[in-house]
C-alpha cells in the first residue's frame, strides 16, 4: 500500500566504498569458485526480488550497485521506491544479464536489502506507534561499524529521522563526560569555548535537578536519560520550549506512546539499528540463453 514519499538517495561513492568492501570479503582471493565451475562465462538470466514477509523496502540502490560492481551492464530494475510498505510476495526489482554476476553478487544484495529494509521496518512501527503526537522518532550511534551511512539512510526510508552522524558534527555532553570535566557547568562551558557557532550542544541529564543546572547554560537541547513519563512531562514544562527535549534510554515499542505523549520533542531509539531483524527478501532466478 502507498506511504509517504521519500526520495532522498545516498551519494554514490557511499554507496561505491561499502558495497565493493562487502564484495572482496566475500570472493577473496579465488572469486566465485562455485560459479565460475558451473555457469558458463556468457550464459543470461534474469531474477525477480520479492518480499517474503511484509515491511518497507530500503537500500534498492544498494543491491543495484552489487551487480553493476562485477557487470556495469546489469540490468536493475526497481519496481517500488524505497520508503514503501509492502506486503509479503510483493515483487520489489527486476535483474537481467550475465548469470555469473547475477548468482555472485546475489548474497550481498541480499544482505544490503534485508538488512536496511529490516531498519526501516522496525522504524516504521515506532512512527507508527506515536502518529498524532508531536515527538519524532531518531536513531543513535548504535550502528554496524562501516554501514552507519546505509542504516541511518534506511531509518530515514521508514520515516524516523536521524540524531548525529557521528562524534564530529555535534556536542552530546553525557553524564561521563561531566563526571571528568568537574560538573555541567564545566562541561558545557568547555564544549561552547572550543567548537564553532555553527555546533549544536546537548547535554544529557538523569533528573530535574541536573535539568535545571543545565538549563542556566547556553546549550540547544537536553536528553532526558532514563525518566519515566510523569518525569518528561515535568521536564517539558520546566523547559518551555527554550531548548530541544530528547527522550532516551530502555524506549521500546511497549513505551514509545506514553515517553511521545509526555510531549517531548525528539526520541532516541537505539534498537532501530542494532536490534533490527532482518527482513526476509529473496531472488528467484529464471534462466536465460547462452551464446
Amino acid at each position: 500500500m502507498p506511504t509517504r514519499h521519500f526520495d532522498i538517495r545516498l551519494p554514490e561513492l557511499l554507496i561505491t566504498s561499502v558495497v565493493a568492501n562487502a564484495l572482496a570479503e566475500d570472493l577473496g582471493l579465488a572469486g566465485d569458485i562455485t560459479t565460475d565451475a558451473v555457469i558458463p562465462p556468457h550464459a543470461k538470466a534474469s531474477g525477480v526480488f520479492a518480499a517474503r514477509k511484509p515491511g518497507v523496502i530500503a537500500g534498492l540502490d544498494v543491491a543495484a550497485a552489487a551487480f553493476r560492481h562485477l557487470d556495469p551492464s546489469v540490468m536493475f530494475e526497481p519496481l517500488i521506491p524505497d520508503g514503501e510498505r509492502v506486503d509479503a510476495g510483493a515483487k520489489i526489482a527486476r535483474v537481467s544479464g550475465n548469470a555469473r554476476a547475477l548468482l555472485t553478487a546475489e548474497r550481498v544484495a541480499l544482505n544490503f536489502l534485508g538488512r536496511m529494509s529490516g531498519i526501516a521496518t522496525l522504524t516504521r512501527r515506532y512512527v507508527d506507534a506515536i502518529a498524532g503526537t508531536r515527538a519524532t522518532i531518531v536513531d543513535t550511534r548504535k550502528t554496524t561499524p562501516g554501514l552507519r551511512a546505509l542504516e541511518k539512510y534506511a531509518v530515514r526510508a521508514g520515516g524516523g529521522m536521524n540524531h548525529r552522524i557521528g562524534l564530529f558534527d555535534a556536542v552530546l555532553i553525557k553524564d561521563n563526560h561531566i563526571a571528568v570535566a568537574g560538573g555541567i557547568g564545566p562541561a558545557i562551558a568547555a564544549a561552547r569555548a572550543r567548537v564553532g557557532h555553527m555546533v549544536k550542544i546537548e547535554v544529557e541529564v538523569d533528573s530535574l535537578d541536573q535539568l535545571e543546572e543545565a538549563l542556566n547554560h547556553p546549550i540547544d537541547a537536553v536528553l532526558l536519560d532514563n525518566m519515566t513519563p510523569a518525569q518528561l512531562a515535568e521536564a517539558v514544562r520546566l523547559v518551555g520550549g527554550r531548548v530541544i527535549t530528547e527522550a532516551s534510554g530502555g524506549i521500546d515499542l511497549s513505551t514509545v506512546r506514553a515517553v511521545a505523549e509526555s510531549g517531548v520533542d525528539l526520541i532516541s531509539v537505539g534498537a532501530l539499528t542494532h536490534s533490527a531483524p532482518v527482513l526476509d527478501i529473496g531472488l528467484d532466478i529464471e534462466i536465460g540463453t547462452t551464446t
